[in-house]
């Protein structure tokens, strides 16, 4: 019997001296970094990887994650230069740089950044009037980031960025703002309403001008062309008369021809309306002739031929 409990014994010692040394082995992970005392005593920092601690005289004092982290801080009352009195949180971006210095350098680091974020803003926003708080995020995002990233150097933390969550004046200070935004509202509505009432008369007026010029062109262009045609009609008729002329002059007329032409010609002005006629000589003596010839054929006691 005794045979048998000696072997289990020594298995059972074996399992645990293996289960004890699996213990102390430790696998790091990804983003990660521990710090390692020994008897009370910073040793180490381990990385990402495999270690072996060093059992009963090693231990893990504390794990640390070297990934960025945000810290969303409750609002917090803030004086400004003008007396108002507001509530501002903050976001807060950092990341651990230097595990010791994170384990060592401070006891409660969320707390001290809390309160060392608190303490900056009321500084940053005493020295800035209401207006100047609402429009100068960026410029105290800056300076908030640059004073927290100096502090907390020591405590092996760096801070990347530090923005304003919301700025949240008193209730009588933020109606009044309201009423003055919608007064401003209006009045570039009715700049707005001003200025289109006035590009409008402008077009109009543009519109109407340019009416106005085209049709004194069009009108221009209409006599133009009807003097042009008359002068056309004008030059045609001249251009039959001397057409006439010279046919007239090469046909070589007898002077009784011209004569009768005349005749014709004082006919023609006689129809007229003209209440004065100026007749020629030569005229005078044809048409005596012809008034004559006239008598004598129509006279009663002219021969009648016999029968």
């Amino acid at each position: 019997m005794d045979y048998i409990i000696v072997p289990i014994i020594w298995i059972v010692l074996i399992i645990l001296f293996i289960a004890f040394i699996a213990s102390n082995i430790v696998i790091v992970p990804q983003a990660k970094a521990y710090v390692i005392e020994r008897l009370g005593t910073y040793r180490d920092t381990w990385s990402t990887g495999l270690h072996f601690k060093v059992p009963l005289f090693e231990r893990i004092a504390r794990k640390v994650t070297l990934k960025e982290q945000v810290v969303d801080f409750p609002p917090q009352p803030v004086i400004t230069k003008d007396n108002v009195t507001m509530q501002i949180d903050t976001v807060v971006y950092f990341q651990i740089t230097d595990p010791k210095l994170f384990a060592y350098g401070i006891e409660s680091p969320m707390a001290a950044i809390e309160n060392l974020t608190a303490t900056t803003l009321r500084n940053i926003i005493g020295d800035l009037e209401l207006d100047q708080t609402l429009t100068s995020r960026d410029i105290i995002n800056t300076k908030m980031r640059s004073i927290l990233d100096e502090a907390t150097d020591d405590w092996g933390i760096k801070v990347n960025r530090v923005e304003l969550k919301n700025i949240i004046p008193p209730a009588a200070i933020q109606e009044s703002m309201e009423k003055q935004m919608k007064a401003e509202r209006e009045r570039r509505e009715s700049i707005l309403v001003a200025e289109g009432k006035k590009q409008s008369a402008i077009l109009v007026a543009e519109g109407e001008k340019e009416a106005t010029v085209l049709a004194a062109e069009a009108n221009r262009l209409a006599k133009i062309k009807e003097a042009e045609g008359e002068a056309e009609a004008l030059l045609t008729v001249q251009k039959a008369l001397a057409d006439s002329i010279n046919l007239l002059n090469e046909a070589a007329p007898t002077e009784q021809v011209i004569k009768l032409k005349s005749l014709e010609a004082f006919s023609s002005a006689a129809d007229g309306k003209a209440t004065k006629i100026i007749i020629p000589s030569e005229i005078q003596s044809l048409a005596g002739l012809a008034t004559s010839f006239k008598e004598v054929m129509t006279d009663p006691k002219r021969e009648q031929p016999k029968k």
